[in-house]
Order: C-alpha cells, then sequence, then structure tokens
C-alpha cells in the first residue's frame, strides 16, 4: 500500500469499474428493496442538499445490496418546467434573442439541447459522489414512456370528473405569465402602507372610509362590506357609493368576513383580484370585473387614463388623483404579507382565468386512511401530523401553466371553443366523431411539473404496462426527502399511487432535515454561502472560490460583503478532502433534527479518519503478509489472547449498534458506531495491544497466530460494515487485504453485509481488558499531570488491590509494561504505606506512582503555578463573556453549549492543579 491515503487516486478508477462491471444493476437472491431516487430538477448542478441525501439512499442501498437483497435504486431528473424554461430564457436574453421570436418547436429545441448538457453533468457529480445507482434504467420526466404515464393519468381523471377545467381566481406570476399552485408561493411580511380612502355615498354628502393595501385595484371594486353587527355601519348597509374615479356605483353589503376591528371597518370587495373578497362576491352575486393583462398591466375593463400602466405605476397615478380630490383620509405604515412566486420572486396577483384543476378530495382521503392504517410510516412520526394537518384542509389543485417547457395538456380545441380530452388528436377525433375537415388545436399549456412528479415511482416501472419491473419494485421500500416537500411531492405521489396501481408508492418515508451552513442560514447564491460539494472532494482556490460565488449576482451589491465573508472563513481556499470524508460527514449530520448545520472542520476529521484507516490497513498487511494466516474462523493451532477476544466482542457491540441505526434511519448513529469502534478501539487500542504480541520473543507461535487471524478478519469485517458510508477506501483496502482474510470475490459491494449474531461476545474478556485500558489511562493521566517524558518507566505501587485485581493484572502484565512505560507493579501489603505519590483510582484499587526523583519540586511547583495562573485568567474571561446578556441572547446555542463545558473543564483543571501543587510541596518539604 501506498504510504498516504491519496482519494484522488482511487475514486475515479473505482467508479469506473464498478460501473463497466455491472455491481449497480438491480437483482439480488434476496426480496426487493427499492429506492426511487427525488429526481433533481435539470436546471444546472448539484447542490449540498443533494449530495448529503444522495449519501443516505446509497448507504442504504449499498447496505441492503450486501445483505442480498434484490436492490434497485432508481435514478432520473425531471424537466422542471418553470425553472428550466427560465434558464434557458435568460440565456437567449443575453444573446439578444426571446423565446417569441424563436417559436414555440425551436425554443423547446433549444432546452432539450441544453437538457442533454445539464443531465450529463448531474450524472457526473453523482458518480463522483459515490451513487450507485441502475444507470440502465435512467429515467426523464419526459421520456416517452414517462409522458405516455401522463397523458393517461390526466385521460382517466378527466373521464371520471376528477380533472375540470375553469375559470378561477389563481396566483398569477405577472413575469412568468403563468399560474402557480398554493405551494409555489412564498408568503412574507414585508413593510407597506394602508391608505384610508373616502367612498362618496350616493344619496348624501356623508362618505365612507375603506382600508386597503392595495389601491390599484380599486377600479375593480364590485362593493364595501361591513360586519352585519358594526353598530356603527348598519344604517349605510344596502345603500350605494361612487367608486372613486371609475365613474360607477356599487353597493355597500354586509358579511361577517369583515373584521370590525381592522381599519376603519369598511372594506373593498374586489372579486377578481383577491381570494377572500372572490368568496365574499360567490355569497353575494357580485361581479368578476378583471383589471389586470396577464403582465399586471391595467387592461380596458378601467378608465382610459390607466391603461396600459404597470400596476405601481398605476398606483401611483390613483393616489396622486385621489389625492387631488380629497379623498385620501390619512396613510398609516403598515406591515402585509406579500406573496411572491418561488422561482420569479415576482408580486403575485389573484387573477381570474381559464385554468385546469384536479378535484383533489376524492384522491386525498384514501391518501389519509393509508397513513393512518399504517400502510405508509413518517420516520420521524412527528411529519405524519404534518402531512394530515395539510391533507384535511388540501384544496383544488390548479395544474395548468402558462409555459411551453412540459406535458402539454392533452385537450383539443375546437373554432368555438368547446375542447376534448384525449391520448392524441386521432383518439380525440374517432371518439367524439370530429371529421378531418374540422381544425382542431391542442391546448398551449403545460402541466404542473409535480403532475409528473408524482407519479415517479411507477411511471419509472414502465406503468400504465403491468411491466415485471413494476411487479417486483413497487411499491418502493422507502422514500427520502427533505420536509420541504412533503406537500409538493410526498402526498401527491401517494394520492397517485393509490389511485392508479391501488398500493402505496412506498412503505416509509424518511424524512431528513435541511443542509444549512455553519452559522445555521439557509445556503443561498445571494448569501454567497454556498459550497459545491465537488469542490470539497477535489478542492479549490481562494480564487476560483471567489468567482463562483459572486457570477452572476442578482443583488450585485452584495458582492463586497461575500467577498469579506468568502476570504474569513476560507482564507486558502478548499483543501480536496475526497469523497469518503465528505459522505461520512453527511452520514453524522443525518440526525431528526430540522435544521443541518454543515462546518467544513467535521469533513476535515474525517479526512482524518480515512488517514488512520489506511494507516492501521498498512500496518495489519505488514504482520500478515509474510506471515501464514489460516482463511478460517476457526483457525487451527492459533491461541487468542485477551486483546483478540476483546476487539471481536467490542466489533459484535459496533455491529448491533449499526444494523438498530439502519434500521431507525438513523446513519448518525451509524457513523458514531463506526468512528468509535475504528479509532479509539481498534486503531488506539487493539492495534497498539497486538504489538505487545507479535513483537515479544516470549509470546509463542501459536499466539502470534491467533493476533494476526484477529488482525485481518476484523480489519476486513470493519471495511464491509464501514462500505455504505464509505466506498471508496473500503474497497480499495479490502482489495488489498481478501487474500490474507480468505474472502472470495470481485467486490467488496457484492460480500455480506457483517453481522453482530456471526461475531463472538465475550463479557468477560471486555470487563477484563476494561480493567486493563484503565489501569493504563490512569498511569498515563498521572505521566500527563507531572509532565514525564513517556520514555521513562516508572515504578507502580498498588494499595487496597483485590483478588480480581492481582488476577488481572497477571494475565496482562505484559500490556501493561509495553503501554504503560511501567516496572512491573509491586502490591502494598496492610501495614505499609505509600511514599508520597501521584495517584489513580481504579475502583478501591490505588495505582500510586512515587513523586521522588521523578520532578525538580521547586521547578515544578512553578510550572503548576503559571498553568494555575493562566486558569484563573481564562477562567474569568469566560465567566464575563458567559454572563454577557447580549451574548447569551445572540450565539448560537452550540457556541454557548461549548463555552460553558471549557468553563466547567476550567474550573476542575484548577482544582487538579492545587491539589498537585500540594503534593509537590509536600515532597519539596522532605
Amino acid at each position: 500500500m501506498d504510504k498516504a491515503f491519496s482519494p484522488a487516486d482511487i475514486e475515479t478508477r473505482l467508479y469506473s469499474r464498478w460501473e463497466a462491471s455491472g455491481y449497480f444493476a438491480a437483482g439480488g437472491r434476496g426480496p426487493a428493496y427499492s429506492i426511487v431516487i427525488p429526481p433533481p430538477n435539470v436546471t444546472g448542478t448539484l447542490h449540498m442538499g443533494h449530495a448529503f441525501q444522495d449519501t443516505i439512499m446509497d448507504a442504504l442501498i449499498r447496505h441492503r445490496r450486501m445483505q442480498g437483497f434484490d436492490t434497485l435504486w432508481q435514478p432520473g431528473t425531471d424537466h422542471a418546467g418553470i425553472a428550466t424554461q427560465m434558464v434557458v430564457e435568460r440565456q437567449l436574453n443575453a444573446a439578444g434573442l426571446s423565446r417569441s421570436e424563436l417559436g414555440r418547436e425551436a425554443f423547446i429545441e433549444r432546452i432539450w439541447q441544453w437538457k442533454e448538457q445539464s443531465g450529463g453533468q448531474i450524472a457526473n457529480q453523482m458518480r463522483r459522489l459515490g451513487a450507485s445507482v441502475d444507470w440502465q434504467r435512467d429515467r426523464f420526466t419526459m421520456d416517452p414512456g414517462l409522458s405516455r404515464a401522463v397523458t393517461e393519468v390526466f385521460v382517466r381523471l378527466y373521464q371520471e370528473g376528477l380533472i375540470y377545467r375553469g375559470k378561477r381566481l389563481v396566483n398569477w406570476d405577472p413575469v412568468l405569465k403563468t399560474a402557480l399552485s398554493d405551494l409555489e408561493v412564498v408568503a412574507e411580511e414585508e413593510p407597506g402602507s394602508l391608505w384610508h380612502l373616502r367612498y362618496r355615498l350616493t344619496d348624501d354628502d356623508g362618505f365612507l372610509v375603506v382600508a386597503t393595501t392595495r389601491p390599484e385595484t380599486l377600479l375593480g371594486d364590485a362593493a364595501v362590506a361591513v360586519h352585519p353587527d358594526d353598530e356603527r355601519y348598519r344604517h349605510v348597509i344596502g345603500r350605494r357609493v361612487h367608486l372613486p374615479l371609475a365613474g360607477r356605483e356599487i353597493p355597500v353589503i354586509a358579511d361577517s368576513y369583515v373584521d370590525p376591528q381592522f381599519g376603519s371597518g369598511c372594506v373593498k370587495i374586489t372579486p377578481a383580484h383577491d381570494f377572500n373578497d372572490y368568496e365574499v362576491g360567490q355569497r353575494h352575486g357580485l361581479p368578476l370585473i378583471n383589471i389586470m393583462n396577464p403582465d399586471a398591466s391595467l387592461n380596458d375593463h378601467v378608465p382610459a387614463a390607466y391603461r396600459g400602466l404597470d400596476r405601481f405605476q398605476a398606483r401611483a397615478r390613483i393616489l396622486a388623483d385621489l389625492g387631488e380630490l380629497g379623498l385620501i383620509e390619512r396613510i398609516e405604515p403598515h406591515k402585509l404579507t406579500v406573496p411572491r412566486g418561488d422561482r420569479s420572486n415576482a408580486v403575485l396577483e389573484p387573477l381570474l382565468t381559464d385554468q385546469w384543476f384536479v378535484d383533489i378530495k376524492p384522491l386525498a382521503e384514501p391518501a389519509i386512511r393509508a397513513v393512518e392504517q399504517g400502510d405508509i410510516r413518517f420516520v420521524p412520526d412527528n411529519w405524519s401530523g404534518v402531512y394530515y394537518e395539510w391533507m384535511h384542509k388540501i384544496k383544488d389543485w390548479c395544474i395548468s401553466r402558462q409555459l411551453w417547457w412540459g406535458h402539454r395538456i392533452p385537450a383539443w380545441y375546437d373554432a368555438d371553443g368547446r375542447w376534448y380530452v384525449a391520448r392524441d388528436e386521432a383518439e380525440a377525433r374517432a371518439v367524439h366523431g370530429i371529421a378531418p375537415s374540422v381544425a382542431l388545436r391542442q391546448d398551449d399549456d403545460v402541466l404542473d411539473t409535480w403532475f409528473s412528479s408524482a407519479l415517479w415511482p411507477f411511471s419509472t416501472q414502465g406503468w400504465p404496462e403491468q411491466t415485471s419491473a413494476l411487479e417486483t419494485y413497487y411499491p418502493t421500500s422507502v422514500l427520502v426527502t427533505g420536509f420541504d416537500i412533503i406537500f409538493f411531492w410526498v402526498a401527491r405521489m401517494i394520492m397517485m399511487g393509490l389511485k392508479f396501481t391501488g398500493q402505496v408508492p412506498f412503505r416509509e418515508v424518511y424524512v431528513h432535515g435541511l443542509i444549512r451552513d455553519h452559522d445555521g442560514q439557509k445556503m443561498s447564491k445571494s448569501k454567497g454561502n454556498v459550497i459545491d460539494p465537488l469542490d470539497i472532494v477535489d478542492g479549490i482556490s481562494l480564487d476560483a472560490l471567489l468567482a463562483k460565488r459572486t457570477s452572476g449576482l442578482m443583488q450585485p451589491q452584495m458582492r463586497p460583503a461575500i467577498e469579506k465573508a468568502t476570504r474569513k472563513q476560507f482564507p486558502q481556499g478548499i483543501p480536496a478532502f475526497g469523497t469518503d470524508a465528505l459522505r461520512l460527514c453527511f452520514a453524522r449530520l443525518a440526525t431528526q433534527s430540522r435544521d443541518l448545520r454543515f462546518d467544513l472542520s467535521r469533513v476535515e476529521e474525517y479526512r482524518n479518519f480515512c488517514n488512520k484507516l489506511w494507516n492501521a490497513a498498512r500496518y495489519v498487511l505488514m504482520n500478515v503478509e509474510d506471515n501464514t494466516v489460516p482463511a478460517t474462523a476457526a483457525a487451527p493451532g492459533a491461541e487468542f489472547s485477551l486483546a483478540d477476544r476483546w476487539i471481536q466482542a467490542r466489533l459484535a457491540s459496533m455491529l448491533a449498534r449499526v444494523e438498530s441505526g439502519f434500521a431507525e434511519y438513523r446513519l448518525d448513529l451509524v457513523a458514531n458506531a463506526l468512528y468509535e469502534f475504528t479509532w479509539h478501539e481498534f486503531c488506539d487500542w487493539y492495534l497498539e495491544l497486538s504489538k505487545a504480541v507479535l513483537q515479544s520473543d516470549a509470546a509463542g507461535a501459536a499466539a502470534k497466530l491467533g493476533t494476526r487471524h484477529t488482525l485481518i478478519n476484523t480489519l476486513e469485517a470493519l471495511l464491509r460494515a464501514l462500505h455504505p458510508l464509505a466506498p471508496f477506501i473500503s474497497e480499495e483496502i479490502w482489495q488489498r487485504v481478501r487474500s490474507s482474510a480468505g474472502v472470495s470475490g470481485d467486490t467488496i459491494m457484492r460480500c455480506s453485509y457483517p453481522s453482530a449474531d456471526r461475531v463472538k461476545t465475550d463479557p468477560g474478556a471486555e470487563r477484563e481488558m476494561r480493567w486493563v485500558i484503565d489501569f493504563i489511562e490512569g498511569v498515563r493521566q498521572i505521566r500527563g499531570e507531572l509532565d514525564i517524558a513517556p520514555s521513562r518507566r516508572l515504578e507502580v505501587l498498588l494499595q487496597n488491590a483485590g483478588s480480581r485485581d492481582i488476577e488481572y493484572l497477571g494475565r496482562n502484565l505484559h500490556y501493561l509494561v509495553r503501554l504503560a512505560g511501567i516496572e512491573a507493579p509491586r502490591a502494598l501489603g496492610p501495614a505499609e504505606t505509600a511514599p508520597i505519590s501521584a495517584v489513580a483510582l481504579l475502583g478501591t484499587l490505588e495505582i500510586s506512582v512515587p513523586m521522588a526523583g521523578l520532578i525538580d519540586p521547586a521547578a515544578e511547583l512553578a510550572r503548576l503555578s503559571k498553568r494555575h495562573g493562566k486558569a484563573v485568567a481564562d477562567l474569568q474571561k469566560m465567566t464575563s463573556k458567559l454572563s454577557n446578556a447580549e451574548f447569551a441572547k445572540n450565539a448560537p446555542p452550540d457556541v454557548v453549549a461549548k463555552d460553558q463545558q471549557r468553563l466547567s473543564d476550567l474550573h476542575m483543571e484548577i482544582r487538579q492543579l492545587a491539589a498537585q501543587s500540594t503534593k509537590v510541596a509536600a515532597l519539596k518539604g522532605e
């Protein structure tokens, strides 16, 4: 093996071999285990959230594959209607073109060209991250087969009356010029104004004061409403007012929707431009007056002076005109909830348009029952409550989008505007008896991207055909997803899966948190805190990182702040950590928290872990390659030491924890168990303990054989256990140890996953080794406190030694002498008193190291005094910091907890230094 672990030298080579050999292909002897990947949008590159999610899915698939399951990890990408169209339109605009100039067919062809480029980039990123998907089954939501499934679902739902077309108020994006579903709306509180306007009564000189946050919609008002129990306005109910600037009269109506405490208690009702007003209008039979064009400019239903004005220009003109007429009572600052499009960030308008809808409640009811009955389990379970809350309040789903890119709605119109839903135009003509001479045109709209995504688990397996893949791998085993798309995607897959297959689409839904930056902030281009996962794998210079973070900024004024933050966080850029270190870090982050803070220092920790494992493997191979090691578990003729039996028992314990972690979708517990066993038990302890046998002339051949056998077999099992999380380093080392371990096979991923019940446990060995380790650590602590060189052998006296202590001491003296650096300990008799000593406690046993001759008392007192002074100063600073109310209020909780732990450690350090000083002073007095 090379002296150092170099991920760059092995990752691409190993992945290419895996893929070429067909190791990722679906198959296996056992029951089916399948996962469909949440298809990434074909709009660019994978981000940290994708890399995190893919790591989880890959770990689950590799684990089950090694357990012999018939595994399928279904890959694919989503056409992402709005997002993709926006990207390509920007490219055209940069070249001085527009989609209208190109025309629909040429524009769609341009998107397909771009998709091939972007889709390939995503696939390559997935390969670099080690994703073991079945590439032969790669799908795209607009593939012919999946498009056929989309059309089939639409037609069947329409035929059952569950899809309908109607004029409804929808969320309208005036930039993208398309309707959006409620889930595509980002509603946040923003500062604004509340205008109090005067509407004059028609039958006297009085007026009503109406409060509004959107005066530009005044021209579409159909009524003024008051609460029926509001004594202030009972006398005006049924009367009429002049609508300012519009030359119309509108009625005053009573409706309990009105909040008497808001504004003046009088509310303007604009049914065509407000969702609540629409409901009021339906109750009172009010007219729907649409005053806006698709681009949010005012249309011909308003007075000529305002036609063609952008809505916000119109607002300014209307307010100026109202002011000249003395019709503005007052203006107040007001915070209001502003709906924006999640893609364009444009302020949305409620707009009355013809759209296609899904009558969703009949589909939602079985989907609710499926979770209630346990057919689908959410992990963690609390997300089922979120699912229920939304599903019980679900509203009809607007599925049409005024875009060119996507699945075109399978409906054809004749010259009179009648529509015919069918699988194609030929079927429409055949079913409805439409002659070839009658011109038909297909609906220009496309379906919401989430419509096709809702079919993903079964459309990818060949539905509506009853394929063998559908029979084998549907329902899928688990869906891995973030909580942010439970409504967008998870709920809709459940509804569609039950409707069209009669089965749930997955048995379990593992809902993970979202990756945030080290400060807990959302990663976004505008914040300048986005990290490309491959930059962590391969490394990136500071200049290249700055260029990435500042190119294409929507807000160029943010550039200086982004550059400053980047230089502070990554002064030297990002070093190359390799894929395994990143994956192990992601696994460690996979707790059940909603927000997962990503810290590059954790990746560095796992890079060190990989280096330690590599060096451990080099040690093992150096000690077994030139020696005969039986390739059987029994190892005839071998004698197994306490350390050999102990490490096997600890391996069994670790494997049990790993299995429990996988079963509970707690990859953080899996990563912790593997880390602790590898670093602390195998590397820190067992490898050192093995030297006491392998490098000892006193140890016999049988004992050495037992240790070599244990070394190679423990390492080989560890590599198999580690493989789902760290596939590259585990494969590379395994290829070198398999022959010595007597393991057959071409790749570790096709080996069986190690099982705790196949590894021998030994509680007695664990108890005895715990005593040995505590003894060694006690002596090491004394050595560290007294600053005694590791090379100096220490005299050790034992007081209160029981029979068990004497027994353990006799059997394990070779470990204690070598690892603690001591002479053979002497047990003191009942009447003997130890000289002034540093003492470590092991139960009732006192491990005493006489201090005479070990230290210069005067120099040691000076050193301890200096350390004590520094500890006291640090304690004062930390106490002051933690008592600062502003720090406690604003600092992240983990930072506060870390400082509180440091405070506790300082108190302990000061006590220990004082006790040690007392002992040294007594020694000086002698």
